[in-house]
């Protein structure tokens, strides 16, 4: 047991000149490698190339190098149209969602455009800012009901005439196909109106449902117009504060083109408004005279809606016209109705050549080609409504994004530096104090 730690303390000592032994070594073979030069030397993570007898294999190009330009423009462009679509989407299930107050508030906007100078002029006589727009609102909203009225007593006035006639009408047109040479009997026009009046007999549920349908439709059209008149109200007494309010909501960096396109718009907007209410009276006064004195029944309710389908560009003149030919047919005759056929195309040349371009000018260029597009969408989308404000939101967003375009160049031409200008070349001239030294000389 004594010798155990004499053992273990030679143990200790051998391991301590082992560890001596191998560090000398470790130090001798560093010095011989810094010796080697650096060629010579091969790189510790180099990988040895291959041997000659190897096949060469090319090297695999970066993918986005590998791929056509083309094809990356076309899918860059791809995913951000992808991404505006989705937008759009939900912006069109937001607007179909509350579809009711989204017409109202536009149909608001177009009559405030209608007002606002009116509201100007009475604030300039003299009148306060809520005295002006009191006045203003209630009158126009006094003559748009009795213009309403009016329609509505004139047709139920001259009903039981048109009815009469319009029998008197159908005779007249059974006789007609009678006699024409498209051999008709009466036995087939008799089938017709059996099968006709079968026809309506068959579907009264449907009717029925019809009827309680335009029921709710017209408790949303009373709604509608409250909402409209409580918005332009609101729109002609305090619509600047409204404007900054929403100014507010912009991000800071695009605030200041928003406030350039905004008052751009609205007098786009409002000349639109101007311009399409004199159209629309001219038509309706010219074409209502010519068919009064063509005879033809209700001339004056059918002025009022050739006033009102005339804020339906393109179509609104179509439909009315085509209403103004069909009950003169059918009142007055083939000649009457050819007559009025004349008077109605008459104006709409007027319209379309002179009247537009000289009333409307240059503030409200659309294309036609936009125009019919945007009634054809406003209308699959929102019915009548949308076919009406489609135009004016076209002419507005072409105003808008026609500034943006010109503030987006001006700020980018702000910001480039200007060109440095050209070096002169300056003859040397000599330092003040040679030139004193020679004129000392």
């Amino acid at each position: 047991m004594s010798t155990l730690p004499g053992w273990l303390a030679g143990l200790g000592a051998g391991l301590t000149r082992f560890s001596e032994r191998l560090d000398e070594r470790r130090e001798a073979a560093a010095d011989e490698l810094a010796d080697v030069p650096d060629d010579v030397m091969p790189a510790r993570d180099s990988v040895p190339p291959p041997p000659a007898y190897a096949p060469t294999v090319a090297a695999r190009p970066d993918p986005v190098v590998a791929i056509p330009w083309g094809i990356r423009v076309a899918a860059e462009a791809g995913w951000r149209l992808l991404v505006l679509a989705g937008t759009l989407w939900v912006l069109m299930r937001i607007i179909s969602a509350v579809q009711l107050v989204v017409l109202a508030f536009v149909a608001a906007l177009l009559v405030t455009a209608m007002l606002q100078p009116t509201v100007a002029r009475l604030k300039n006589l003299g009148l306060p800012r809520g005295l002006a727009t009191a006045v203003t609102a209630i009158a126009g909203f006094v003559i748009m009901g009795l213009v309403g009225w009016f329609v509505v007593w004139q047709v139920m006035d001259n009903l039981d005439n048109l009815s009469d006639r319009v029998r008197d009408g159908i005779e007249e047109l059974k006789r007609w196909l009678l006699d024409s040479p498209f051999h008709v009997t009466e036995s087939q026009i008799n089938d017709i109106a059996k099968n006709l009046s079968d026809t309506i007999g068959t579907n009264t549920e449907e009717i029925t449902s019809a009827g309680l349908q335009g029921v709710t439709v017209m408790v949303e059209i009373l709604t509608g117009i409250l909402l409209a008149m409580f918005s332009t109200l609101f729109l002609l007494y305090d619509g600047k504060r409204i404007w900054e309010w929403v100014l507010k909501l912009v991000p800071a960096q695009a605030r200041e083109g928003v406030a350039g396109a905004g008052p751009r718009a609205w007098r786009t907007l409002t000349a639109y408004v101007r311009g399409t209410v004199i159209v629309a009276l001219i038509d309706a006064i010219f074409i209502g005279l010519g068919i009064y004195f063509l005879d033809v029944p209700m001339a004056v309710p059918l002025a009022v809606f050739i006033f009102l389908f005339a804020f339906i560009p393109l179509v609104g003149a179509v439909v009315s016209g085509a209403l103004a030919v069909v009950v003169a047919l059918v009142t007055q005759g083939v000649f009457t109705a050819l007559m009025v056929l004349i008077v109605v195309l008459a104006v709409q040349q007027l319209e379309g050549h002179v009247l537009q371009p000289f009333i409307l000018g240059r503030a409200v260029r659309v294309h036609p080609l936009a125009v019919v597009l945007a009634v054809a969408a406003g209308g699959l989308t929102a019915g009548i409504g949308g076919a009406v404000v489609a135009v004016p939101l076209v002419a507005v967003t072409n105003t808008v994004v026609g500034y943006l375009r010109a503030y987006g160049k001006e700020q980018t031409l702000r910001s480039t530096p200007p060109p440095s200008a050209p070096a002169v070349e300056v003859a040397p001239t000599p330092a003040p104090s040679a030139v004193s030294a020679e004129e000392g000389a």
